[in-house]
């Protein structure tokens, strides 16, 4: 099958369906990334022709949610970039410490691999009990494999390594159970969590934060798209709140920068004004 099957117009017709119809809107999206996707499911799903891919997102809901899942990218682990966290556990954590009370936002939390990692370093801080962890994503069922907390048993060995490289010093094993070839997370690091379907692109400010985590979820969107996402941000952080991105993201160029501060040399800025 041509990889290029799918072209520009196409994708912008079936975009601009999405949005109209079920109030998706990835009109702003890297055009060469969304394009690339769609020509894959394209090409594994065998579709004769752009106009049965069209009628299949259309009219069924089924296959609608699989096209969600296929064009938004969910690549994550537990403590991806074990040296993000250790500056989140040094100095992050005990300026979170002074508040009364602790509202974090996982915003593209994916299926949730970085949400229990921080519970893991709340609780390993004495912060939880004062914490609340939202965790939001466009894909509905990205939030649903979140909020079960259970993850492939051959990814254990690779996230204790990251835990441990990120200043963990306890049994990694210890916050899970092994089933066969599934290892579910402990209840109790759920306890204070909230999922939700949220879509950056059109939905608005829910809560004021003290700490926005979007990590590899911008670098997909273009430049209009960034800015339109870093004032929701902006607009949800508290003063002296912090704003953590991805190893290939910035908020250097955007017009939001006046207001933060970088820490450190990861991509950590807290909110000055």
């Amino acid at each position: 099958m041509d990889i290029s099957a799918i072209h520009d117009e196409d994708v912008e017709i079936l975009l601009n369906d999405v949005f109209e119809l079920y109030g998706y809107d990835f009109t702003e999206y890297s055009k060469a990334s969304i394009k690339r996707r769609i020509n894959r499911l394209f090409t594994l799903d065998k579709f004769p022709s752009f106009a049965e891919l069209r009628y299949k997102v259309i009219n069924d809901p089924n296959y609608l949610k699989r096209f969600i899942e296929e064009i938004t990218v969910n690549v994550t682990e537990m403590f991806r970039d074990p040296s993000f966290y250790r500056v989140l556990r040094e100095e992050v954590l005990p300026a979170l410490g002074t508040y009364p009370f602790i509202r974090i936002w996982h915003a593209g939390c994916s299926t949730g691999e970085e949400v229990y990692s921080m519970a893991i370093l709340l609780k390993e801080a004495n912060l939880y009990h004062k914490s609340l962890l939202y965790a939001t994503d466009i894909n509905p069922s990205v939030v649903e494999k979140a909020r079960n907390g259970i993850f492939p048993m051959g990814m254990m060995k690779q996230y204790s390594e990251n835990y441990i490289a990120s200043g963990g010093k306890k049994d990694f094993s210890s916050y899970y159970s092994a089933n066969y070839d599934l290892a579910k997370f402990d209840e109790s690091l759920k306890q204070k969590m909230i999922f939700a379907t949220h879509n950056l692109v059109s939905d608005s400010s829910f809560n004021e934060f003290q700490l926005i985590i979007c990590r590899n979820v911008l670098i997909y969107f273009d430049r209009n798209l960034q800015t339109t996402v870093f004032d929701l941000f902006n607009e949800s952080l508290e003063n002296l709140g912090f704003l953590a991105l991805g190893s290939k993201e910035s908020i250097r160029f955007s017009p939001i920068a006046k207001n933060f501060k970088q820490i450190q040399r990861e991509k950590i800025w807290r909110k000055t004004v």
